[in-house]
C-alpha cells in the first residue's frame, strides 16, 4: 500500500520531543497526523510508528534520535521525510559521537536526505551556527527561524511568564503576530518558531497555526509539583545536558521566591564534560540562592559556581540521591522554588518522588 502523505522529520540535541508534539498539534488543525509516541525515535521505534500509518493519514511527524554517524541517514531511508527540522547542535552524546563537529554532521544527514525544493523543506535554526551552515548541505528549500531578524521567521518581545507560559511577537515577511503560548520558559520560543515554520511550509493559515500553538501543552519534561511544606518543585529530571540545564536555570530565574537548584551529573558529554559542567555552575551562581549538587561530576558545577562568586555557605555538595533527599526534606519551605535536574542515569526523579506532597 503506497500512502499519499508528507513526512516531517525532527532531530537535534535538545527539544526534539517537545518540538515533535507541538508540530503535530499545529498540523492537526488541518491534517490527520501521526507522530511517534514518547521518544520512540530509533531504528526500532521509528519503524514501529510507521507501521501505524493508514490510508487516512496525511502527515507524519517523526522524531529521529542520533547516537552514531549514519543513524539518521538510515532512519531517513525508512521514513523518506519531505520536511526536516533541526533544533540545535549541542554536546549530548559527544561521548559516543566524538565531537560537536561529528554531532553536526550526524544531524545534517536529515537535510541531506530531503528531496529538492519546493517539495523538500529544511527548517533550520538561524541562531545556531552549526545548524545555519546546514543550508549548504541540502537541495531542499530552506526556511530559517530564530530570534535574529535575518531569519525568515523570527520572534521578538519574548516575555517569560513563569508557569503561565510565554508571550512573544512573530514576524514573517510583512506579517506580525502577537501570541501567548502555554509553554514554560523563554527558551520555548524556539519550539514555537519550529512548529509555526512547519505549519507555514505545509500551507496552513496563520489562524490554524496560532490555534495549534495555543492548544499545544507540549511541555513533556518539566512538571511543577508541591512539597508537604508548600515549596514548588520543578521536576526536570528526565535528562540533562548543558544546554537544557541552562534553559531550566533561565526558567528558574523568571520565578519568584528563594531559588534552589538541585543538579546532578550530566552524562555522555565526552570531551565537553568539564566545560559543560562549568558553564552550568557559572550560570547557577547568577541565578540561585542555594545550589545543591549530587554526584561526582556535579562537583565541577559546584566548583565553578564558587569561583563565580556564589557564597560558599550556599553550595552543598552531596554524593547520592538519598543524601539530597535527607538534606532537602526538612529544609524546603513554602517560599522556595527548587529546580531538580540531572541525567536520567542519576535517577534524580527519586528526589521529586520523595519530596512531592500526595494527598
Amino acid at each position: 500500500m503506497k500512502l499519499s502523505l508528507r513526512v516531517i522529520g525532527v532531530t537535534g540535541s535538545v527539544g526534539k520531543s517537545t518540538t515533535k508534539e507541538l508540530i503535530a498539534k499545529v498540523l492537526e488543525r488541518r491534517y490527520r497526523t501521526l507522530k511517534n509516541p514518547g521518544n520512540l525515535n530509533n531504528e526500532i521505534g521509528l519503524p514501529l510508528t510507521i507501521l501505524k500509518l493508514s490510508a487516512g493519514h496525511q502527515r507524519a511527524v517523526l522524531e529521529m534520535g542520533f547516537y552514531t554517524p549514519g543513524e539518521i541517514a538510515f532512519l531517513c531511508d525508512i521514513a523518506r521525510p519531505h520536511v526536516g527540522v533541526i533544533t540545535n547542535v549541542g554536546t549530548v552524546h559527544a561521548e559516543r559521537a566524538g565531537s560537536q563537529e561529528a554531532i553536526a554532521r550526524g544531524k545534517a544527514e536529515l537535510v541531506q536526505s530531503l528531496p529538492p525544493g519546493p517539495e523538500g523543506v529544511a527548517v533550520l535554526n538561524f541562531d545556531d551556527p552549526w545548524v545555519r551552515q546546514m543550508a549548504e548541505n541540502t537541495r531542499a528549500s530552506v526556511l530559517f527561524y530564530g530570534l535574529d531578524p535575518q531569519a525568515d521567521l523570527w520572534a521578538d518581545y519574548v516575555e517569560g511568564l513563569g508557569l503561565e507560559g510565554v508571550r512573544l511577537r512573530l514576524h514573517y515577511g510583512e506579517e506580525t503576530i502577537h501570541l501567548r503560548v502555554p509553554l514554560i520558559g523563554r527558551h520555548s520560543v524556539h519550539t514555537v518558531l519550529r512548529a509555526a515554520a512547519v505549519g507555514l511550509a505545509e500551507g496552513l493559515t496563520w489562524q490554524e497555526i496560532v490555534n495549534g500553538l495555543r492548544t499545544g501543552h507540549a511541555q513533556l519534561r518539566l512538571v511543577a509539583v508541591r512539597t508537604q511544606n508548600g515549596a514548588l518543585l520543578l521536576d526536570d529530571t528526565y535528562n540533562a545536558s548543558p544546554e537544557s540545564t541552562l534553559a531550566a536555570l533561565n526558567l528558574l530565574e523568571e520565578l519568584g521566591g528563594r531559588k534552589v537548584a538541585v543538579l546532578g551529573d550530566m552524562l555522555e558529554l565526552g570531551p565537553y564534560e568539564i566545560r559543560g559542567h562549568e558553564m552550568v555552575g557559572v550560570r547557577a551562581a547568577e541565578v540561585v540562592d542555594e545550589l545543591v549538587t549530587v554526584g561526582d561530576l556535579a562537583f565541577i558545577i559546584a566548583g565553578a559556581a564558587l569561583r563565580a562568586g556564589l557564597n560558599p555557605g550556599s553550595v552543598i555538595q552531596l554524593e547520592s540521591v538519598q543524601d539530597a533527599i535527607d538534606y532537602l526534606k526538612p529544609r524546603l519551605s513554602k517560599d522556595d522554588v527548587a529546580l531538580v535536574k540531572g541525567s536520567h542515569g542519576m535517577r534524580m526523579d527519586r528526589i521529586v518522588a520523595a519530596l512531592e506532597f500526595r494527598q
